[in-house]
């Protein structure tokens, strides 16, 4: 692990974000960094007591720096800090598909209309329009399942909610 200035970390750090942009994965850790006498155990008298903070980076394999940041240059780090990563990410992560999501939407839509129409059985027992009358009570039957399982789920996430 290689300890840097804040400077150098924030040009590494970019350029591993370069380095990784078509694909790979980026490690970034914070951590209160303790004395040298062991851990520091954090009690309500001590509460006055700042530390600094080590921020590490990698890769998972080869590149890894670490920086040390102090309390009073904190606010400053943490705003370079977050350009840097907003910069960096913006380019990489995907965009929303609201497309899909609003056809995903609507289709839910159609399905709870559906469950919601009645389907007519009419036509003769016996000749000609018997088919179609069976297709229909074979229809109905398939909807009062589809029904049953869709009270059983709102059933079951008031059941989640409640709890």
């Amino acid at each position: 692990m290689q300890l840097v200035d804040n400077e150098t970390f924030f040009k590494q750090l970019s350029a591993l974000f370069e380095s990784s942009a078509k694909s790979g994965s980026i490690w970034l850790t914070h951590k209160r960094l303790t004395r040298e006498d062991g851990d520091v155990h954090m009690s309500s008298e001590d509460g006055s007591a700042e530390f600094p903070c080590l921020v590490r980076a990698t890769d998972g394999k080869d590149v890894k720096f670490s920086t040390v940041v102090q309390p009073l240059e904190l606010e400053q780090f943490h705003a370079t800090y977050g350009s840097v990563l907003k910069s960096s990410m913006s380019a990489t992560l995907r965009k929303r598909d609201k497309k899909r999501e609003k056809q995903r939407a609507e289709e839910a839509a159609r399905k709870k209309r559906r469950l919601q129409e009645e389907i007519a059985i009419e036509g003769p027992k016996r000749g000609s329009g018997r088919r179609k009358r069976q297709r229909k009570i074979k229809a109905a039957l398939k909807l009062e399942e589809a029904k049953k399982r869709a009270q059983e789920r709102e059933e079951a996430k008031a059941r989640t909610k409640a709890s």
